[in-house]
């Protein structure tokens, strides 16, 4: 065995004499005497003798040779290295337990790193017992320092000291940490290892010879932050935000909307090139609805228990229910004020209504199970199907994107999916809430087309439970479902219920009051469209508009009757029920709906509408309010979508496996661009020719003139002008246009044709009207060609020229 310099990891030659000594001893047989601990000595350690290093013959039976054959011990580089002696054959290997043996473990253990300055139980320089089983202060001082500097070479050492072949014993391993120890003979090996196993000590040599061990340190950070990577820095506010914005920038639904925006804004030009001079389609149509969403926002802010008793219609009742009302845009009403902003209004909301159509109908594939570019043809086609481009100048009907917007809430909120079915670990309460919200607003804006999404959605609520129970009692089992979502539905439902009946009450107490108002089979079947309708575009398709011109010369009222969804959209649809993500049972389902709902759009034209149309209208309450059968086109289109997107799907998705799989992938890039040229030929299809008109200029009589007045001319044409004049004050006017015309302006109408006269100036102060004013520029063919200028003293009037119109005061 050798043994080092304190500090210096050099190795000194063990004496020879000590081998032949332990060989002596052994052949001698002499019994092992147990190690006795003594008090330290200064300067060297004491020879050894016979007497204390020849163990017993038994010993040596008793315990297994080295592993080598030799005495083994270890460097400073934890290697172990032979005795110079040759060793000893049958020498017995150390306890590490007790501290018993041959010092091997002693030396490897305590010391075989460090020099060997200190031993463990009671082995000198040559592996022979020590004679007083202490190290020298010195040794153990350097070993102290050693230690801290060199733990790594420790458990080297420990190894190899493991290695000699010495069994551990009473709970403790043969590789041992090295702890520099003063004094540890055969009773204390067990409060050593317990030592150990607490953590790292630094033994500290005493005077009284007595061992003590200090609390485990942990490491020594500093030592290693040399091979540590930099800290990431933490980033600033600034940088967080910035961060959260480009998340939210690039997230899939802010995408859409703003697709959606764009592809609005760029499907509607020019509405947007003066959206504060012109109006889409026409001016008629449009300005009593730009009036109305004017109205609407006035009123809530200044009078709300007054919207009802619009300014129009003077001085009839309810007059605000004698048409759909807008009323869900009521807050962009409360914004501007005067002609001209009504109109703007009007030109962004009639953007915004395709924008959300595309979005809602996007969002509903989506759910459904469509991938994106499914989705967006199936929004596409729903949004600018040519049908609806005959809609241009009806902003109810084409505000339609709540529709699917809210399905898909609903969808969402039940944790049901076309593709996946019902999946309850997907269930959310407030989409359901949400779903039912949106339904609600939805109603608001009309009964045309908001009437039919009522019954629609109580049908489904009928067969969702139907099939709830049914599937209940097959297999027995409980279907989830939970209270929370019990409690959405029943309150959601009950306020769109609510929301309805509010808004239906007013429209029942006009039909109350005006019983001539109600439709009748005869008003239906004028509007009824035939099969032809489904493959004729309307004048303001740019794509099928001019070959389609002698088709809509055989329709009766081409406007409601020219009702081609696409034929793009056909073919999709039609490729969907061979090829689609959709299951097949789903896809009969969605071609049933279509079918059925083509029936309906018919109205009175299949089979007289005895099975389809006429039951409805004589039995569901309000549906005889709806006059244009052929607005049902809506639900078709729809359902035609969902066709195609689920075709769209199935190839972008095949498209996928072909381009992952191909080597080399160079096809691949145009391959998925290929997928796109279905949402592209949907949105060529789409295209417009719509023509917009340069709204009247409003007269400036009508910004100073005191109502109630009466306007004149009036017709239904062109009291729709003076509605939208009437944003500047809302003066109470006795014109006014809508779905129908009450028979007291129909009255006032034909009395006033010979004003100024006494019996009309009579009957006007007997209404309440206290001004009239004449307009110049539209008497040419009418009464008051002649009678503009006439005198009217001898009539308790007066007259002023105010502009291009003649001012009477009543």
């Amino acid at each position: 065995m050798t043994t080092g310099q304190p500090g210096t990891g050099k190795a000194r030659p063990i004496p020879t004499g000590t081998d032949a000594e332990t060989r002596s001893a052994s052949a001698s047989g002499t019994p092992a005497q147990p190690d006795r601990t003594s008090d330290a000595v200064s300067g060297k350690t004491s020879a050894p003798t016979a007497e204390t290093t020849a163990p017993s013959a038994g010993a040596v039976a008793d315990r297994p040779p080295s592993s080598d054959g030799g005495t083994t011990g270890a460097t400073t580089s934890g290697d172990p290295q032979p005795s110079k002696g040759g060793g000893a054959k049958e020498e017995p290997a150390g306890d590490a337990a007790t501290g018993e043996g041959d010092g091997r473990k002693g030396s490897a253990a305590t010391g075989g790193t460090e020099g060997g300055t200190a031993t463990s139980d009671s082995t000198a320089k040559d592996g022979s017992p020590a004679k007083d089983g202490t190290a020298k202060d010195s040794d153990t001082a350097s070993a102290d320092k050693t230690a801290n500097a060199d733990k790594a070479d420790k458990a080297d050492s420990t190894i190899n000291a493991g290695k000699d072949g010495a069994p551990a014993k009473d709970d403790t391993d043969g590789g041992s940490e090295d702890v520099p120890v003063k004094g540890t003979g055969a009773g204390k090996g067990r409060w050593w290892s317990r030592g150990r196993r607490a953590g790292r000590t630094d033994g500290q040599a005493k005077p009284d010879g007595d061992t003590k061990t200090d609390e485990a340190k942990p490491d020594d950070p500093d030592r290693w932050e040399a091979f540590a990577s930099a800290p990431e820095p933490r980033p600033s506010i600034v940088t967080r935000a910035g961060g959260a914005v480009g998340r939210f920038l690039i997230h899939e639904w802010t995408l859409a909307t703003l697709g959606a925006l764009a592809l609005a804004v760029l499907m509607t030009w020019p509405t947007l090139r003066y959206p504060r001079y012109t109006l889409p389609q026409d001016y008629w149509d449009p300005s009593l609805q730009a009036w109305q969403m004017a109205w609407s926002g006035h009123i809530l802010l200044a009078e709300p228990a007054r919207l009802w008793q619009s300014n129009t219609f003077f001085p009839e009742l309810w007059s605000f229910a004698f048409s759909d009302t807008l009323l869900g845009y009521a807050p962009a009403g409360m914004l501007g004020s005067g002609p001209e902003d009504a109109v703007l209004r009007y030109n962004i909301m009639f953007v915004l209504a395709h924008a959300l159509a595309t979005l809602g109908a996007y969002a509903l594939a989506r759910q459904l199970g469509a991938g994106r570019i499914g989705a967006a043809v199936a929004g596409v086609s729903y949004a600018y199907a040519p049908w609806l481009l005959a809609q241009a100048g009806h902003l109810h009907v084409l505000s339609n994107g709540g529709i699917p917007l809210a399905l898909a809430m609903l969808a969402r909120g039940h944790g049901w999916s076309l593709r996946h079915g019902y999946r309850p670990e997907r269930r959310h309460d407030g989409w359901v809430y949400a779903g039912w919200l949106v339904a609600a607003w939805q109603l608001s804006l009309g009964f045309g087309i908001g009437l039919p999404f009522a019954y629609f959605l109580a049908c489904a609520l009928i067969v969702t439970a139907v099939l709830y129970y049914a599937r209940r009692l097959r297999t027995g089992q409980a279907v989830p479902f939970g209270r929370r979502l019990f409690l959405a539905d029943l309150l959601g439902g009950l306020f769109f219920a609510g929301a309805g009946l509010l808004m239906a009450f007013p429209f029942f107490k006009v039909t109350e009051l005006h019983p001539y108002a109600e439709r009748t089979i005869g008003d239906i079947s004028i509007f009824s469209p035939p099969a032809s309708g489904f493959v004729t575009a309307p004048a303001e398709s740019r794509i099928w508009g001019g070959l389609h011109e002698g088709a809509r010369a055989a329709l009766p009222w081409h406007p409601e009757m020219t009702l081609l969804p696409g034929f793009v959209l056909y073919a999709l649809a039609a490729g969907g029920l061979f090829f689609s993500v959709w299951r097949l049972r789903h896809r009969l389902l969605l071609l049933a709906g279509v079918l059925v709902t083509m029936a309906f759009a018919m109205g009175t034209r299949f089979f007289d509408g005895t099975f389809t149309y006429v039951p409805l209208f004589e039995h569901l309450p309000g549906w005889n309010g709806l006059r244009t059968p052929g607005r049902l086109m809506l639900w078709t289109t729809l359902l035609l979508g969902l066709l195609a997107a689920g075709a769209v799907t199935a190839l972008t998705d095949r498209v996928r496996e072909l381009t992952a799989q191909r080597i080399p992938s160079w096809p691949g890039p145009w391959l998925r661009t290929a997928t796109l040229l279905p949402l592209l030929l949907v949105a060529v299809e789409g295209l417009n020719t719509t023509p917009h008109p340069v709204v009247p200029t409003q007269p400036a009589a009508m910004r100073s003139t005191e109502g109630p007045l009466l306007v004149l001319p009036s017709n239904q044409s062109l009291d729709q002008h003076v509605m939208l004049w009437s944003t500047s004050g809302f003066p109470d006017v006795v014109n006014g246009g809508s779905g129908f015309t009450p028979r007291q302006l129909d009255d006032v109408r034909r009395v006033s044709q010979s004003f100024p006269d006494q019996t009309s100036v009579d009957y006007l102060r007997t209404l309440g009207v206290r001004s009239v004013v004449l307009l110049r520029g539209q008497v040419v063919g009418t009464p008051w060609e002649i009678t503009i200028d006439a005198p009217v003293e001898s009539l308790g009037i007066s007259r002023q020229d105010v502009g291009d119109a003649v001012v009477y005061r009543l």
